[in-house]
């Protein structure tokens, strides 16, 4: 079934709200299927629809004119290969083509509301924030229109937060205090305790650790970090295991590879002095973070938020391939006290012997253990108020 159309929940009387996303990275996608089981199961539920801008948008392809591949083929390709280095000059390529095709764009979303009716449009997406809220006015009674940033900050300009932007929410101070500065009402500006993360995040993992590694192949007490490049792993991967292999640092690794099998094969192959655990695509990421001790990966807001959630300090990598908008993650994660950043992982082991040190551990520890998200339990109660707010602005 296209998600563009995806079946409503209930009757309906329900209030109905559309989720705008797309496939361009995973994170996307996931905040708005939690937030659909949230709102959808809730004593009084919503009717929710998730509406794939790209599929919409498939007539204008506007991504593929600016660089010869739909926008969530180009970004996934850009992780997959690590490009990343340039995709700042592809940022604005792909930012000027959208300005370019605004018009048209609302057009399209215009006649998608005319077809499809909705009480409340929820945007987890960036770029194409200011044609969702100009195509929601003008078509009788205005519709709210809520940006939620998947993000811990914007990266302005024209990335997350527009002037037309009406209800905003934050999952950040950093991301809160950019709103404001653009000059959104503070009664129209909410922030969250976090990123909306998948439901299990929110679940108690009663896991005997010792014997769930042994099981796995571990040992049972040796320390362990988890290694995550999101979903399709990292060829970086491989430098780790190596290099911290070669250094005598007494950790074992839990490899998370995502779809790609080739390097899951190669991971294998590696002779190490510590046992390792390698696994391919798995949906139960949560369980596997239970059985580490810390975390490695780029820092990306959702493995960082993940991590944090089961209470691991993090080492994350913060340089010139970095996302333009993850940047501000590694700073926050520093601020916060949550980890280390590094400038490239060929300096992993020294990292890890800096974080392992007692006194540095410790306190890492202490500072992830207070992370406490509630996010996919917030959205919907700050939703109702967009609604009733709304309600109240009405002439």
């Amino acid at each position: 079934m296209s998600t563009r159309t995806l079946g409503a929940e209930g009757g309906s009387s329900h209030r109905k709200l559309t989720i705008v996303f797309h496939h361009a990275g995973g994170g996307h996608r996931s905040t708005a299927d939690a937030l659909k089981d949230a709102l959808t199961s809730q004593e009084c539920p919503w009717e929710v629809r998730l509406l794939n801008v790209q599929e919409l948008l498939a007539p204008l392809d506007v991504a593929r004119r600016a660089t010869g591949l739909h926008i969530e083929d180009a970004y996934n390709l850009i992780l997959r290969k690590g490009w990343t280095r340039f995709t700042p000059q592809l940022l604005v390529l792909l930012q000027t083509t959208i300005r370019a095709y605004h018009s048209r764009v609302v057009k399209l979303l215009r006649a998608c509301w005319a077809q499809h009716p909705t009480d409340l449009v929820l945007s987890v997406i960036p770029h194409f924030n200011r044609a969702l809220a100009e195509s929601l006015r003008g078509n009788g009674p205005r519709t709210p229109f809520v940006t939620l940033l998947t993000d811990l900050a914007d990266y302005p300009p024209r990335f997350w937060i527009e002037p037309e932007s009406e209800f905003v929410i934050a999952g950040s101070e950093q991301a809160k205090r950019q709103a404001l500065a653009m000059g959104h009402a503070a009664d129209c500006v909410f922030q969250s305790s976090g990123m909306v993360l998948k439901p299990q995040f929110y679940q108690k993992h009663a896991v005997d650790r010792a014997s769930e590694r042994k099981r796995l192949g571990l040992e049972p007490d040796c320390l362990t970090g988890i290694v995550l490049f999101g979903g399709h792993g990292s060829r970086v991967m491989i430098d780790i295991v190596k290099r911290l292999n070669q250094s005598g640092v007494a950790v074992q690794l839990i490899l998370i590879c995502g779809h790609n099998a080739k390097l899951a094969a190669k991971l294998k192959s590696l002779k190490t002095r510590k046992p390792m655990l390698v696994e391919g695509f798995t949906s139960n990421v949560v369980h596997y973070m239970s059985l580490a001790d810390f975390f490695i990966g780029k820092p990306g807001p959702g493995s960082i938020s993940e991590a944090l959630q089961c209470h691991l300090p993090v080492i994350v990598e913060c340089n010139a391939r970095t996302l333009p908008q993850e940047r501000y993650n590694a700073q926050w994660v520093t601020e916060m006290g949550y980890g280390l950043v590094v400038k490239s992982f060929r300096e992993i082991a020294p990292s890890v012997e800096r974080l392992l040190a007692p006194s540095t551990f410790e306190d890492l520890r202490r500072n992830a253990g207070t992370y406490c998200n509630r996010a996919l339990f917030e959205v919907p109660v700050i939703l109702e108020q967009c609604l009733n707010r709304a309600a109240q602005l009405a002439p």
